[in-house]
C-alpha cells in the first residue's frame, strides 16, 4: 500500500506515463554496438562516446525535478554509485534530454550548479536538449540506465533497480541492476540481468 501511494503521487507529479511513445519501439539493443554520440557538457566542452572506447561506460538519464530521480539523489544512492565505479575506472555520463521549457530542462550554467549542489560525481554531465541521443537509445524514463562494455557493445538497458517507487527506504532492500551488471562484467562473468523495465518520469522530449 505504501509503495502504491508513492507511485501514484509520483505519477501525478510527472503527469506523464512511464514510457514515451516516441521511444517505445526505438533504441539501443543489448549485444549490439551502442549508438555513437557527441554532446556538450555542463563545463562548456564536448564529449564523444568514441573517446571512451576501452572502458566501461554508464549512461544515466536524469531530470532533477523528477521524484524518482530525487529518490536516488536525495538518499545519496546515485552519488555513491558514481563515486564507487568512477573510482574503478568506469566512465559515468549523466544525460539530460529535457527540451527547453519542459520539466527538468537545463542550460550548462544551471546544470553545473546542480551537479555541485547535489554532490553528484559523474565523469561528465551532458546536455541533449534536442533529444537526439535519448531517441537513439530509446531512453524512456528518468532514471533510465545503460551500460556499454570496453568493446563498445551495450550490455545492460533498463531500470537502476527492482523497486519502482519514490520511497528512499526501498533502496536498502532493492536489487541494483546497474551495480550487479558492472560487478559481473568487470569480473569477467556473464551479466545475469541484461535488461529490465525502466521506471520513473517519462523523458521530456520536444
Amino acid at each position: 500500500m505504501k509503495m502504491m501511494r508513492h507511485a501514484l503521487f509520483a505519477a501525478a507529479f510527472c503527469a506523464l506515463p512511464l514510457a514515451h511513445p516516441a521511444t517505445a519501439s526505438a533504441g539501443a539493443v543489448v549485444g549490439q554496438p551502442a549508438p555513437a554520440f557527441n554532446l556538450p557538457d555542463a563545463n562548456g566542452g564536448q564529449e564523444a562516446l568514441s573517446s571512451f572506447k576501452g572502458k566501461y561506460v554508464v549512461l544515466e538519464w536524469v531530470n532533477f525535478d523528477c521524484p524518482f530521480v530525487g529518490k536516488h539523489y536525495g538518499s545519496g544512492n546515485m552519488q555513491k554509485l558514481q563515486k564507487t565505479y568512477t573510482g574503478k575506472g568506469v566512465v559515468w555520463l549523466s544525460i539530460n534530454s529535457s527540451a527547453g521549457g519542459k520539466q527538468g530542462a537545463l542550460d550548462a550554467t544551471k546544470a553545473s550548479a546542480l551537479v555541485k549542489e547535489k554532490g553528484a560525481a559523474p565523469t561528465a554531465f551532458l546536455l541533449d536538449s534536442e533529444g537526439a541521443v535519448g531517441q537513439a537509445y530509446g531512453a524512456k524514463t528518468t532514471p533510465h540506465m545503460f551500460i556499454i562494455d570496453p568493446s563498445g557493445k551495450l550490455i545492460y538497458n533498463g531500470a537502476i533497480d527492482d523497486r519502482p517507487s519514490t520511497d528512499k527506504a526501498d533502496i536498502a532492500t532493492a536489487r541494483n541492476y546497474v551495480q550487479a551488471a558492472l560487478d559481473e562484467a568487470m569480473a569477467g562473468k556473464p551479466v545475469t540481468t541484461t535488461s529490465s523495465q525502466p521506471y520513473g518520469c517519462s523523458v521530456k522530449y520536444r
